[in-house]
């Protein structure tokens, strides 16, 4: 009597995707206990319209298919489905990138086939399922979901291939087995119970295969690659929660995946074809190609719509009799429903969860043939999505890349054989990639790894430097570290899920999961992640929050259906990427093999999935009314990105080899790659010096709208928009630097390194910058920024010796002059000059150079008329510091900016006690410039496209053109730029100090002013020696017409009407004041040598382009200068003379026997 329950179960899966079946034959044999079909046909179409896949089907088979039924023991043994060899090929669907279809299309298509499948699919179930008055519906519906929730699948030897271009991706998995399991994830029968509400099961995959070849034009595969991933086993653990035993509908379900040791290989051919196959992915997943639309893509009420047609259609095909099993109702329901809905993946693969755990929340009994009543119950009902937890867990990865050459065997007549040679290693430690779900309203993916590192294997483009006859260590051949290792750090990365044993599951207790977004910032912050981790830690967070304030929307939300309700909904995006502590060591090996792997990428000449739209606004677009507008801007979704790197280290060696130029022609575009091989003998340099840079914290920070296009077409329309909604038009960027420095070091014989010697003290800087979303739907408004930015440096000081220069000469010559610099090793003397050995004293030690600058600030933004840029640049510094006798520094100071140099060359000033002027002096040098983009040059002179390389530009007319015009040429473009510009230009005073022996260092120096200093040695010291000071003169340049503004306002500023319709800004009017030089002599004296003056000035230019045709046409150009000069006073002394020249003393006396002044008027 159980035949008539269970086998009608069984044949509607077997003939609904299987061929030319029998069920006369088919039902015989399962009678009998065993089913052997073979050499099975799949129904292709039936496959393709139930997974919904943007793929097509070629071709889908089964040699042998297994059905093994204990019809005695049914409540004790499981029953077995066997599967041996079956294959499926798969393609993209022809012309995906041009099926769109509307919403409104959709819904109509939608409605006429579910009113079809309404009426056709109670029939089918009312043959398939047959009462029988002798059992009980309890006791069967019992028994039935025993035998269900028990059921054994085992796969032998599944092949899958996908093909597209010349691309052949397949995969074989030898064996999969899926069986039910108990508490501690053994083999057993089991089945959910009042006290434990629990299913588990176990999928055993065994040597799983991977491999990606190259057809050729006729379809086949000249020479086989090295397998992507070679026999994997792996295991997944399920885990299904039930809130009662009536609950068809799991309240979470848990599918979590291990793998022990994952080994990939990616050869140079491979890896074009690898990029592939993930942009593929990719674009999918955002709907650029295909129907398939995401939650976040831009048609959401399109997709909010379709969302309410399912519930609404799930709702009237609920009814199906209760005697048929609930697992398969929900198959039979979600399988046959909405076969052109476009949706996105997370909403496809979300369609496929009651599919799997039966999607059938109704607790009460079946009441008979009442369809009105069952159909009203059931809609009462709420429709609860349950809580879905998806992780995969790795121990360690290793991914190989390997570059590929041709090898004849020795037979005239035998095939070439392919070659591989690893060159490049990663391997990671620990990864988790984990997904959280609870409908479409919570999404959330966290992806981490313990440690991380990159080595160098073997040799590049013939240079043998880790060969296995160099006995070179790991440490040497590793250029990448970052985290820790997982015996120090434990197995953290395993952390609540089903294989840790501290997990809630694996103790009896139920899991708790936090589906608040406020609540999941506060537990999953970035500290959180890099203590579960250590290396790398990303957050992404999806949430689609109500107005009421109630946390994360459900489906009940939506489900009457009323458009209104759709305005209720808050959509955000939140993705959080944290890097923990990294070393990166860039050396010869590890440049040339980074490069090559990016030339290999760029090798292939595959068409991009999904081009750019064209930019076209919608004339007929409507306008908004009030109310719409203030509903707009009381919320816009965004996408929000925050990338944190911490403590991170990048070494630079100096270049032990340089093949740079094989390599960056092809990544710039100029040439195609060559197979040139280096012959030299490799010799590693010790000791090695590099530049080293640190970096406590960098943090950029990326916001967009959501749907930016909408919305963008929107706000454009209107007639005056505000603020609030111009801000969420942009692309907004922020970048952080805190604690940058540099420094020289050198790495030893023994792989050490050496104390660092400072090059560029710590300093923090930060930028930001805009970015105008589709600029071309603006056109109609002119003075619309499209892009802005803005940079601010507070401070930054770089200091040097002259052998510290010298060898960061040499270096940077390492790396711009091609050859094998190995044999020329660098000079020893100089190397113990930069890193001297500590607590040895040096006995000519050298003086250091240093520069600082302060209060750095920079603003540009472009319009679709202008371009302008405005900035300030607080004080300059620059002195000479030289270790002294008595242990302290010797400091000589040069340049000192901005300064009061006005009372600076008299004597009272050196006499009087004042406070140091640069405190609070003006910004040194502040300047605002504006340039129109609608100059004749930018329509005269040809503009690169993106897509042609730059050098096959100038190649066009290089030839018949001689350096001379191309000059001439250049001096003319330039002309056309600087003549329309608008000009504002300050810069203040600034001290030059020229002494003649080093100055003793003061016991304070006030803040870092120099003509204070001077005037604390000039009162403390018993002599002082002799020192020439330039009072540099305070300029103020602007151009005509331009009325005087403060720098870093709002830009850009309006340009007067004369000069923006002739385009000529001059003449522009310059003024020097305060120029002066003096010397500062013994104690009390000063005396100056040219006295301050000034002087107005005006400069205008005119230029013509002379009439000439051919390549002869040329600028002239004719430049009118006119000066009002101040008196000008020219002083000399025989002390100031001997001063300039100390070693012609008696020169000096002989020529200059008294002061001389020269005063012009």
């Amino acid at each position: 009597m159980l035949e008539s329950y269970v086998t009608p179960i069984l044949m509607s899966y077997v003939n609904r995707y299987i061929k030319n079946l029998k069920p006369s034959d088919l039902q015989l044999s399962l009678w009998g206990g065993d089913v052997v079909l073979s050499k099975l046909e799949l129904k292709l179409d039936v496959l393709e319209q139930e997974l919904k896949l943007p793929f097509t089907f070629l071709s889908g088979h089964i040699h042998e298919l297994r059905i093994h039924v204990p019809w005695t023991k049914l409540g004790s043994e499981p029953v077995v489905i066997t599967i041996n060899t079956m294959e499926c090929i798969l393609k993209l669907k022809d012309g995906i990138q041009d099926d769109h279809e509307s919403c409104g299309s959709n819904s109509t298509n939608r409605s006429a086939t579910e009113n079809t499948k309404s009426s056709v699919k109670p029939r089918r179930i009312q043959q398939a399922a047959p009462t029988h008055p002798d059992l009980p519906p309890g006791y069967v519906q019992s028994l039935i979901r025993r035998v269900v929730n028990n059921v054994n699948i085992v796969i032998n030897n599944l092949i899958l291939k996908y093909v597209e271009d010349d691309i052949v991706l397949s995969v074989n998995i030898t064996s999969a087995e899926c069986y039910t399991v108990g508490e501690l994830w053994d083999r057993a029968f089991m089945d959910i119970s009042a006290t434990d509400l629990v299913l588990r099961k176990v999928i055993n995959f065994s040597d799983c295969t991977v491999c990606l070849d190259k057809r050729n034009a006729s379809g086949k595969i000249e020479f086989y690659q090295d397998p992507l991933l070679y026999k994997c086993s792996f295991r997944t653990r399920l885990h299904f929660t039930y809130d009662n035993l009536n609950s068809k509908m799991p309240s979470v379900i848990k599918i979590h995946t291990l793998v022990e040791s994952l080994k990939l290989s990616i050869t140079d051919q491979q890896l074009p074809m690898f990029i592939r196959i993930m942009q593929l992915g990719i674009a999918l997943y955002y709907g650029e190609i295909g129907n398939f639309k995401d939650v976040e893509t831009e048609d959401s009420a399109c997709h909010n719509k379709d969302m309410l047609g399912n519930i609404t259609g799930a709702e009237d095909e609920t009814r199906i009799d209760m005697q048929y099993p609930a697992q398969y109702k929900g198959q039979e329901l979600y399988s046959q429903q909405d076969e052109e809905q476009p949706q996105g993946w997370v909403s496809w693969a979300w369609s496929f969860v009651p599919a799997i755990v039966s999607y059938d929340d109704g607790e009460e009994d079946y009441t008979g043939n009442d369809s009105t009543l069952t159909i009203h119950q059931q809609k009462v009902q709420t429709l609860k999505d349950p809580i879905v937890s998806v992780g995969f867990y790795c121990t360690k990865a290793t991914v190989t890349f390997k570059l590929t050459e041709m090898q004849a065997e020795s037979s005239y007549y035998s095939p070439q054989k392919v070659k591989s040679k690893e060159v490049l290693c990663w391997e990671q430690e620990g990864t988790t990639i984990e997904a959280l779900m609870m409908g479409d309203p919570f999404f959330d993916c966290q992806i981490g790894f313990v440690g991380c590192r990159a080595m160098c294997l073997k040799g590049i483009m013939g240079v043998k430097d880790f060969e296995e006859n160099m006995n070179r260590s790991e440490t040497e051949a590793s250029f990448f570290i970052c985290g820790e290792n997982l015996s120090t750090k434990g197995l953290t990365y395993l952390t609540n899920s089903l294989f840790d044993y501290r997990s809630p599951e694996n103790n009896g207790t139920r899991a708790e999961f936090i589906l608040d977004a406020a609540h999941h910032k506060e537990t999953y912050t970035e500290i959180a992640g890099m203590q579960r981790f250590g290396a790398f830690y990303m957050d992404y967070l999806y949430t689609m929050e109500s107005t009421s304030g109630k946390g994360s929307a459900n489906q009940q939300d939506f489900s009457t259906g009323k458009n209104e309700d759709l305005g209720t909904v808050q959509e955000k995006s939140t993705k959080t990427l944290v890097v923990g502590p990294l070393d990166f060591r860039l050396d010869s090996s590890a440049v040339h093999r980074i490069l090559k792997m990016i030339v290999c990428a760029l090798e292939h000449e595959y068409e991009p999935y999904s081009r750019l739209k064209p930019e076209i606004k919608d004339e007929n677009e409507t306008i908004l009314n009030p109310e719409e507008v203030a509903s707009l801007e009381e919320y816009i979704p965004t996408r929000h990105t925050s990338v944190t790197l911490l403590k991170c280290t990048c070494t630079i060696f100096m270049a032990e080899f340089n093949l740079l130029d094989c390599l960056l022609p092809v990544i710039i575009g100029g040439k195609n790659s060559s197979n040139f091989m280096n012959t030299a003998n490799f010799q590693s340099l010790r000791p090695l010096p590099s530049i080293q840079i640190l970096v406590d914290k960098i943090n950029l920070e990326h916001s967009v709208p959501m749907y930016a296009e909408h919305l963008v077409h929107v706000v454009s329309s209107l007639t005056q928009p505000s603020d609030n909604l111009l801000h969420y038009c942009y692309v907004h960027c922020y970048l952080k630097i805190f604690g940058f420095q540099a420094g020289l070091t050198s790495l030893d014989v023994s792989g050490s390194y050496c104390l660092p010697v400072p090059i560029i003290p710590s300093f923090s800087t930060a930028l930001y910058g805009k970015f105008l979303k589709f600029p071309t739907c603006w056109t109609k408004r002119s003075q619309i920024v499209i892009t802005e930015g803005i940079f601010e440096l507070p401070n930054l000081t770089i200091q040097a010796t002259r052998a510290q220069t010298l060898l960061l000469q040499a270096i940077y010559q390492s790396w711009s002059h091609i050859g094998n610099v190995s044999s020329s090793a660098v000079n020893e003397i100089l190397m113990n000059e930069v890193f001297q050995n500590i607590g040895v004293k040096s006995k000519n030690p050298l003086p250091t150079l240093e520069g600082s600058i302060q209060n750095v600030e920079l603003k540009y933004c472009s319009t679709s008329l202008v371009k302008c840029a405005s900035g300030t640049m607080g004080s300059i510094k620059i002195c000479a510091k030289a270790p002294g006798d008595s242990g302290k520094e010797k400091l000589i100071p040069l340049l000192q900016g901005p300064s009061d140099t006005k009372d600076l060359h008299s004597t009272k000033w050196l006499n009087e006690s004042r406070k140091p002027e640069s405190l609070l002096a003006p910004d040194l040098i502040a300047f605002t410039v504006q340039v129109p983009q609608y100059m004749d040059y930018c329509h005269n002179s040809e503009s690169r496209p993106l897509s042609v390389p730059v050098k096959a530009m100038f190649n066009i007319s290089e030839g018949c053109r001689s350096p001379e015009e191309r000059m001439k040429e250049f001096i003319g473009i330039v002309w056309n730029a600087v003549k329309s510009l608008t000009l504002q230009l300050e810069v203040q005073s600034c001290c030059v100090f020229i002494p003649n022996d080093s100055l003793p260092s003061p016991s304070t120096i006030v803040s870092g002013d120099i003509p204070g200093t001077v005037r604390s040695w000039y009162h403390g010291q018993t002599s002082m020696p002799g020192t020439l000071v330039l009072c540099l003169p305070q300029n103020k340049i602007i151009s005509a017409g331009h009325k005087y503004m403060e720098p870093l306002q709002e830009i850009p500023f309006v340009i007067p009407r004369p000069i923006l319709e002739e385009g000529d800004a001059f003449p522009w009017t310059i003024n020097l004041h305060h120029f002066s030089i003096y010397t500062l002599i013994g104690k009390q004296v000063t005396l100056s040598l040219v006295e301050p003056m000034g002087c107005t000035s005006t400069l205008a230019v005119t230029s013509q382009k002379l009439l000439a045709t051919g390549p002869d046409a040329r600028h002239s150009f004719v430049v009118c200068l006119h000066v009002d000069l101040e008196s000008l006073e020219i002083k000399c002394s025989n002390p100031q003379f001997g001063l300039c020249v100390p070693s012609e003393k008696n020169l000096t006396s002989y020529y200059v026997g008294e002061d001389l002044t020269v005063k012009c008027v």
